[in-house]
């Protein structure tokens, strides 16, 4: 940060900080954890001389204290990806179904958001587009803070919920599909190019919630790559420029990480190996009835504690998958 010139690039200085801290985090981490071997020894031995309940309690507490710790050390330390340090857009996308995948759409938007708020991120919707009577046909959120991608990379792919419908007056069970789109946020400097001749730009008026504002400026805008048909839609911002600079952002990612599906598939290929279920695959399956029961189809990991899952405690189905990637099970 002292060098010369650091400063000259203020966008481009400021992720280098945030890269920066990252890292140091994971060091500090670790650093804490060695101290607390020490500490431990040292409360073992106190314990093991004094022989009253005291010392062994306060050992059993410290020691369940550093298994905390050190089980997220060991997570940390499995986001070494390229972009695993950085936020993320996620986008979730009503599948056949009408209402009913509609309002699935909407309860995975909010398992996210109470998962994202148990754990200090912080999240904007950037686009949104309801469905007809109820939830949503398809919502983006744009996700801050560090190792949001290395996290939820882990619920690309589609949710199947299973469950008596509420929109249904026979009250028969119904099944809905939802797909969920996990991108990184990268830098804006990034070397990607993208000609402005294999872009199609569509300006529109926002739909939803925004007062006249909404009614009455065409500030959405819906950006189609020509060369991959990759397609992305931001209305948040009143200002179509700052719509067209995010929407940018978010092609730019998902190009990247188109590039690295194709890669890692032909190293499948090559090393017959089984890869990751691709994008369009049902990943999960959430049961209300006849039984209670949410299972994720490619790591086994499953609980009957549904209503959990759906307030956004799915720590263990993330810790799951990044030990499968890593290959070390669950």
């Amino acid at each position: 940060m002292a060098a010369p010139g650091f400063w000259d690039n203020a966008e481009k200085a400021q992720a280098t900080i945030q890269e920066l801290k990252a890292i140091t985090g994971v060091i500090d981490q670790f650093g804490g954890l060695i101290s607390a071997g020490h500490d431990l020894e040292a409360l073992g031995q106190l314990a093991e001389e004094d022989g009253s309940p005291g010392p062994e309690a306060e050992l059993r507490a410290e020691v369940s204290r550093v298994e905390r710790e050190l089980r997220s050390g060991e997570l940390k330390a499995m986001l070494a990806g390229p972009h695993d340090h950085r936020g993320a857009f996620v986008t979730i996308q009503a599948g056949a179904g009408g209402t009913e995948a509609c309002d699935w759409a909407q309860m995975l938007l909010r398992m996210y958001q109470m998962w994202l708020g148990d754990h200090g991120y912080e999240s904007e919707i950037i686009d949104a587009n309801p469905g007809e009577e109820a939830g949503l046909r398809s919502v983006t959120l744009e996700v801050t803070g560090d190792y949001v991608y290395g996290n939820l990379q882990s619920e690309r792919g589609v949710h199947r919920l299973v469950r008596l419908s509420p929109f249904d007056a026979n009250n028969r069970r119904h099944t809905s599909f939802a797909s969920v789109d996990v991108m990184p946020e990268l830098d804006e400097d990034i070397s990607i190019e993208i000609r402005e001749e294999d872009l199609h730009v569509d300006v529109m008026r926002a739909s939803g919630a925004g007062g006249q504002h909404v009614n009455k400026t065409s500030s959405a805008v819906r950006m189609t790559h020509l060369p991959t048909g990759l397609v992305v839609k931001c209305q948040n911002e009143r200002s179509q420029h700052k719509n067209r600079k995010m929407a940018l952002s978010m092609l730019k990612a998902k190009i990247v990480m188109l590039e690295e599906q194709k890669r890692q598939a032909e190293v499948n290929r090559l090393y017959d190996e089984k890869g990751e279920i691709a994008f369009g695959s049902q990943i999960r399956s959430y049961v209300l009835q006849p039984y209670q029961l949410v299972k994720d189809h490619r790591t086994d990991e499953e609980t009957a504690k549904v209503q959990d899952v759906l307030d956004g405690r799915i720590d263990s189905f993330i810790e799951a998958y990044l030990r499968q990637k890593m290959g070390g099970g669950k």
